[in-house]
């Protein structure tokens, strides 16, 4: 049975399918959104909520593989002490990404977050050259210095280098680099990555109730069902995104990964009312220019391929 959940494969142009889009949509939209759940959690610590989302996904992610017979293939994995081993490092990195993310939104930084983000492709371009020997091309070389410009204009403003932005971005990319190498499905890594996760969670989660300051079942119903949704907005989307990568061609995914930074963004600006600079605005557009350069290319190989 395929990982994919049965849905009308009705091709779109370029060798896309409609659910995978809708699929991939969706995933991105519900990450644009989830700053506003993050921030209504920014009262408890980012430790705390990180343990909710490893905890809460467990039964999620167990449900779905159930749901596309799968579980063969994670107690194979469970098995096999190589796939343990990689598992354990993506899941450390996930786990960090997580907490900086937290972290971030919940301390003002979501401006930051929405910048890690929009860096994210072009350091997987930067990655993939240093890690894998894939030849760049001068249009990716002018996109990658120009995001270093941002970087560095963004450093010289605050005295220090943007340390949310570089954290989720090197996380997230390492994190891709070493999920691409795990020999198993999407579904069943990220299973396996919050099985892994799971006894340390639930042991700290246990420390702070035994210690009484843990914000889970003291009475607040908010709380309550905030901590408990942390699974349905962790799991849901990626296994949602996991799923539609798999009907969309590798040029669709790199135009539609800017959308959940751009709701970041302006959710950052116009909701949270974080401060936006000149000095920023202009970090923001050498970004925005360099993802520019880094699609065009993309964007004429499809219409020349479509045409």
């Amino acid at each position: 049975m395929s990982d994919t959940p049965a849905l009308p494969r009705a091709a779109v142009p370029g060798g896309d399918t409609l659910p995978g889009f809708l699929y991939a949509l969706t995933a991105y939209l519900l990450w644009g959104f989830l700053p506003i759940y993050m921030k209504a959690l920014a009262h408890i610590p980012p430790i705390e909520v990180i343990a909710h989302r490893v905890i809460w996904s467990v039964p999620i992610a167990i449900l779905v593989l159930f749901w596309l017979g799968r579980t063969a293939d994670l107690k194979a994995a469970l098995r096999s002490p190589r796939m343990l081993g990689m598992a354990a490092m993506t899941a450390a990195l996930i786990s960090v990404n997580w907490g900086i993310y937290v972290w971030a939104i919940g301390s003002g930084h979501a401006l930051d977050a929405a910048l890690g983000y929009y860096i994210n492709p072009l350091f997987s371009i930067f990655l993939g050259a240093v890690l894998l020997g894939e030849r760049m091309g001068r249009m990716q070389m002018a996109a990658i210095g120009l995001a270093v410009a941002a970087v560095g204009i963004l450093t010289w403003e605050a005295g220090r280098l943007p340390v949310v932005a570089l954290g989720l971005t090197l996380t997230w990319g390492a994190y891709a680099y070493l999920k691409r190498r795990l020999p198993i499905g999407p579904n069943q890594g990220f299973t396996l990555e919050v099985l892994i996760l799971l006894a340390p969670a639930l042991a700290y989660v246990g420390w702070l109730q035994a210690q009484g300051t843990g914000h889970f079942l003291q009475g607040v119903a908010w709380d309550n069902a905030l901590l408990l949704g942390c699974g349905i907005v962790t799991a849901v989307p990626l296994m949602i995104y996991a799923n539609g990568a798999k009907g969309l061609t590798l040029s669709t995914i790199a135009i539609m990964q800017y959308i959940a930074p751009t709701m970041i963004f302006l959710t950052a600006v116009f909701v949270f009312g974080e401060p936006f600079s000149g000095v920023k605005l202009l970090a923001f557009s050498l970004i925005w220019a360099a993802l520019a350069i880094y699609s065009l290319p993309i964007l004429a190989a499809r219409i020349n391929r479509d045409g």
